[in-house]
């Protein structure tokens, strides 16, 4: 591949060269003006765009976990499930939510309405969700699951690349933590919706308390759909209600945020390059890796009721005791990731909940005492503070371009739910009231999650070494690099040089 040098390019003559370096300082940052724009910006995007991927997703967890509150509500009796016929029920989905996680984002990416695309998508699994209660047999509660699966797959991976449009790395956190409320919410209330039908509706119109818990909240979720299409923005470019100002700020912050424009080359082949560059970084790997260690730990929700009902209360009783510790996890989680982003780290913020959680599974496993064994709850979740947390660095470790992070997110999200598909068959029915295998088999997870922090940290550490060398000298750049270079320049209004000179100010976040 030919080679050219910065000096070829762009600095023909010293007075060029100074030109680059006094508009550094404007093209690098954002101006006073744009600053207030953009103050203003982030007040119209969390009050349009966030209530509605919370709500949404609020719904997403509840009709993929009301499987767990049904179990308590006579789904196993009126199925005549057996064996491991309801682990099965289980995993399944994952198998569905799995094979669309890539091919989803990539349509996504490549669509480009976010709006219509995840708004069908929330309708469809609640229509899923409610013609769930009309299964009579094992083989249908199976199939139901794994379409469920399928039409679910493209919301939560969506939701992450749909975000990372909008915000800025030292943003993402903070947004990811209010995201991902959503489906600590649902731990919560959705245990309470099911005490409810099932002291309210249980037998009514003839159908099962577990029957009525999926009508219902499939209605719900096909209402909060037809809203998304109406009211979700696109992107900063196609949403009206932004004037042209805020549009450039929307875009300029994004792009100083990453050195490089927040746009894929030209060309039908930019997906499919997105898709190799995903998988050429090592990055997207151990990222993937680490998300599977937090999912699989955080596998037990799937069975919190059942875990609740160990401490010797009715069925009411123990779903209401669920709620608790996700809405203290709600705060807190909230709280972590504020830190996290305001302190500019990752590491540690995934790091110390590994320690915490283990403690909570240990206590769980070796004690019989109601106190110590329900304050056990509350420690394990300290597994879903790592989640905001480390989706933020998802998106700040693999930033540009989008179709790269379109992928690198489905992936990472597939791998990470892989985990979902074997741990359900590690809570036997044997190992109850201690479950030592399955929470075992969670401090194991979240122990090769710690492995994988610990072998970023030092990866990103020895990337910004690089470019940081890269200030020091006059490196040559490939024709790749001047493309990129160009790109950049092109959208930002500038020259090479000083599209070139802001590139290098750019680090990852640790």
């Amino acid at each position: 591949m030919a080679e050219h040098t910065f000096r070829d390019q762009e600095l023909i003559g010293s007075e060029k060269a100074e030109t680059a370096q006094e508009e550094l300082l404007h093209h690098g940052q954002l101006s006073p003006e744009e600053l207030a724009i953009e103050k203003k910006l982030r007040w119209k995007l969390d009050l349009r765009i966030m209530p509605l991927v919370i709500l949404v997703y609020l719904m997403n967890y509840i009709d993929r976990n009301n499987y767990a509150a049904a179990r308590l509500q006579g789904l196993e009796d009126d199925l005549n499930l057996g064996g491991d016929q309801y682990q099965v029920g289980l995993s399944i989905l994952f198998v569905g939510y799995i094979l669309m996680q890539v091919p989803s984002n990539l349509l996504l990416n490549y669509v480009g309405r976010p709006s219509w695309y995840l708004g069908f998508f929330t309708i469809a699994w609640g229509l899923v969700s409610a013609l769930t209660s009309q299964v009579t047999s094992y083989g249908g509660i199976v199939a139901c699951r794994f379409i469920l699966g399928i039409v679910e797959a493209p919301f939560f991976a969506g939701v992450l690349f749909y975000l990372s449009k909008w915000y800025t790395k030292e943003e993402l956190a903070k947004r990811n933590a209010i995201f991902y409320s959503g489906s600590l919410v649902s731990g919560a209330f959705g245990n309470l919706i099911a005490a409810g039908i099932l002291n309210g509706l249980a037998g009514a119109r003839g159908l099962s308390a577990w029957q009525w818990l999926y009508i219902i909240e499939g209605a719900i979720t096909c209402c909060i759909g037809i809203i998304i299409v109406l009211i979700l923005p696109d992107f900063p470019d196609t949403w009206t209600a932004l004037s042209a100002p805020e549009k450039s700020v929307a875009n300029r912050r994004l792009a100083i945020d990453a050195a490089e424009a927040d746009v894929d080359l030209a060309g039908g082949m930019s997906q499919i390059h997105g898709m190799k560059l995903a998988f050429l970084d090592p990055k997207t790997y151990m990222l993937a890796i680490a998300y599977m260690g937090i999912t699989g730990a955080a596998g037990f929700q799937n069975f919190f009721p059942t875990l609740t009902k160990t401490l010797g209360y009715n069925q009411v009783v123990s779903l209401l005791l669920v709620a608790p510790p996700y809405v203290f996890m709600v705060f807190f989680s909230y709280a972590h990731c504020y830190a996290s982003d305001h302190l500019g780290n990752r590491f540690w913020f995934l790091t110390y909940p590994v320690f915490v959680s283990i403690a909570g599974f240990i206590i769980f496993m070796t004690t019989d005492s109601f106190g110590p064994r329900y304050f056990s709850f509350f420690l394990m979740n300290f597994v879903f503070a790592q989640n905001g947390t480390i989706y933020a660095w998802i998106s700040n470790a693999i930033p540009r371009p989008p179709a790269k992070r379109a992928v690198a997110l489905a992936f990472i999200n597939s791998i990470g739910n892989s985990a979902s598909i074997w741990t359900p068959f590690t809570y036997t029915p044997s190992s109850a009231p201690h479950y030592r295998p399955a929470l075992g088999v969670c401090i194991g997870l979240e122990i090769i999650a710690l492995v994988c922090f610990v072998g970023m940290r030092f990866y990103l550490q020895y990337q910004n070494r690089r470019l940081a060398r890269l200030e020091l000298e006059d490196s040559q750049l490939t024709e790749r690099d001047v493309r990129r270079l160009e790109k950049t320049a092109e959208f930002e209004g500038i020259d090479i040089a000083a599209a070139r000179a802001q590139q290098k100010g750019y680090r990852y976040m640790l």
